[in-house]
């Protein structure tokens, strides 16, 4: 499961002076209720703070309609928003005939090994630093970041957002170590004004930057974060539009979506967390597959193992042969770079880079951890010379962590109270 940190030491609010008056004059039960009950409502909500720090839309990510209503291009729903209400997401709404969206805030960061997110293909070792907002535009019964995603959809999902800015979430990263800096924990499509004000100052710092999405995409969004974006993580969940209902969404703008990131040119990996009895069925594998090979067979696919979370503990958790089954239809599918993830050590050698010219093992990994490393510095297979498709570095300068980690300074974020 992924888990969010808030390295903000919270506190506690102290009592003020009046409040302490107001306790020493109860002299009853129902007084005491009369005073909570005041005191709660006096307490603003999440959503109450969350509207205090946003801005306007991009103008190139909405159209304005007739009746003070809005039409929202972040995401593949395309929502028309009446005044004074969200859109599906829930963070983007319309105030006025103005559509306005998340700033000045970030739900958590967290320092991970870039194979956590995953990207095999990317700069192998490097730190990645991860920051979110709030909201999803899908509702995923065994999401793992719900705390987040879910905030203001679900009552017990609760996440204190921490203040922030595009030059503080930039400074915290590179005092951290990083070399990539990723948007993820909700939905980064619904919240990209702020991903691409910060992506701006991390280009400006020289570091590189990406997104972990559902890949629920639009032509406009997609094209508003080109110029900043280097790395493209997709959820692609299943291959039925049915399935996709049930999460909250439909399977034809993620399609074109994944198709449009590649022709971009953006470094690209897809990611299917099998789930048994959801997702797994032979057919849909080799359709799903067969998509992917079609865009190109040097997409990298992520076939990862699922466990009961969230509000989805009925099905049982993904065995290794079950991820061993779906990459061998991968494979026939002619996919070249197929990983077998989330059970380490136990899926042979599915975790592992190897060159599909002469099955040479590139890279050898458990887990997050690199165990060896053996591309040439253009990126080639040493013993036959072929050229492996993704980002690499010139050098490979070892691995800073081989999981996730604390801080090595203290974060510069705080709490929002």
């Amino acid at each position: 499961m992924s888990h969010v940190s808030c390295r903000s030491g919270l506190t506690r609010p102290s009592s003020s002076p009046k409040l302490e008056a107001q306790k020493s004059e109860i002299r009853s039960p129902t007084d005491f209720a009369a005073l909570e009950w005041k005191q709660r409502s006096s307490v603003p909500t999440l959503r109450n703070v969350l509207d205090e720090r946003v801005r306007e839309a991009d103008s190139g990510l909405y159209q304005k309609l007739e009746n003070d209503r809005v039409r929202c291009f972040a995401c593949g729903h395309c929502c028309p928003i009446p005044e004074g209400q969200p859109g599906v997401c829930k963070v983007r709404y319309n105030r006025g005939g103005t559509l306005f969206v998340p700033w000045g805030y970030t739900a958590g960061t967290q320092c991970d090994p870039v194979e956590k997110k995953p990207f095999f293909h990317a700069y192998p070792g490097a730190l990645a630093y991860s920051f979110g907002m709030l909201g999803c535009d899908l509702h995923c019964a065994y999401c793992q970041n719900w705390v987040t995603s879910q905030a203001l959809r679900d009552p017990s999902a609760v996440s204190p957002p921490l203040e922030a800015s595009p030059e503080l979430l930039v400074r915290d990263a590179i005092a951290q170590g990083a070399k990539i800096l990723v948007s993820t924990y909700n939905e980064p499509l619904i919240t990209s004004e702020w991903a691409v004000a910060v992506f701006q100052e991390a280009k400006a710092a020289g570091l590189i930057t990406g997104f972990v999405s559902n890949g629920n995409g639009t032509p406009q969004v997609l094209e508003y974060l080109r110029p900043w974006l280097d790395l493209y993580k997709v959820d692609l969940k299943s291959f039925d539009d049915r399935h996709y209902h049930e999460l909250g969404g439909r399977i034809g703008p993620i399609l074109e979506s994944i198709r449009r990131i590649h022709d971009m040119g953006l470094w690209l990996e897809i990611v299917t967390l099998l789930i048994p009895g959801f997702n797994d069925s032979a057919d849909e594998l080799r359709r799903l597959t067969e998509f992917l090979a079609g865009i190109s067979p040097d997409i990298p696919w992520h076939v990862t193992a699922f466990h009961g979370d969230y509000k989805m503990t009925d099905p049982r958790n993904t065995c290794p042969e079950d991820l061993l089954r779906a990459a061998e239809i991968g494979r026939q599918s002619g996919l070249r770079y197929i990983y077998a993830g989330n059970l380490p050590g136990m899926v042979g050698p599915g975790e592992n880079t190897r060159c599909p010219q002469c099955h040479e093992t590139l890279i050898e990994r458990y887990g997050y951890l690199i165990k060896n490393y053996r591309l040439t510095p253009e990126g080639h297979c040493p013993q036959c010379a072929t050229p492996i498709p993704g980002r690499w570095s010139a050098r490979f300068a070892g691995q800073i962590a081989a999981r996730p980690f604390l801080p090595r300074k203290r974060s510069l974020l705080f709490t929002i109270r």
